[in-house]
């Protein structure tokens, strides 16, 4: 087992098919434990409203999927009843303002089937600004700067540290990326669908 405390910022690393996706799929319960449990400040998730459990946390893939419509309906697919300045606000924090409000459109700029129309950079902020929407307490990133050149994936790193310190976020982050588990509060290795105990994990 392990923990990880609030405000902090926890890689899972290990092998291709080792459990790590699986492991972070436990907690907003896309699959349930068989045995044991997850918990958030001692309560079982089982025991919470999916609904509300869901809302507070934001997830943020590697193949950032964006919708064939607006700026404006990405992000309003986390929270359909989101106002204009959560949505801006939304994409102040992921620092994706300075370009959406470039655009002659702005919010209402169109990003083409699967976000055709943005940079990977751009696409990759969009879905963070998504997943900030709410206001999460908890932020899963799996593998999310896998398909990112190295100047955006230094720059989706540091958003990821800059959202932790200024605003308390929780980061659970899937990651091959050695230098950004290096970076991370603790670190917890898999293999096998196993922790593997290390200096670095509560086990």
């Amino acid at each position: 087992s392990f923990s990880l405390p609030r405000g902090k910022c926890l890689a899972i690393v290990g092998p291709s098919g080792s459990g790590k996706s699986t492991l972070v799929n436990l907690i907003p319960r896309l699959y349930d434990v068989n045995s044991g449990g997850v918990f958030f400040d001692g309560i079982d998730v089982r025991r919470l409203d999916l609904s509300y459990l869901r809302k507070n946390i934001g997830i943020v893939s590697q193949e950032t999927y964006l919708f064939n419509g607006t700026i404006r309906e990405n992000l309003l697919y986390a929270k359909p009843n989101a106002d204009e300045a959560e949505l801006v606000a939304a994409c102040r924090t992921a620092q994706i303002w300075d370009f959406v409000s470039s655009q002659e459109a702005g919010l209402d700029t169109k990003v083409g089937n699967r976000g055709l129309k943005l940079s990977g950079g751009e696409k990759q902020r969009v879905a963070v600004a998504r997943a900030l929407v709410n206001n999460p307490a908890v932020i899963l990133a799996d593998e999310p700067s896998g398909s990112l050149d190295t100047k955006n994936k230094e720059e989706l790193h540091q958003l990821f540290f800059d959202l932790r310190d200024q605003f308390g976020q929780t980061f659970v982050i899937v990651t091959h990326d050695e230098q950004l588990a290096h970076i991370t509060d603790r670190t917890i290795q898999m293999r096998d669908g196993l922790l593997v105990p290390s200096e670095d994990a509560a086990v």
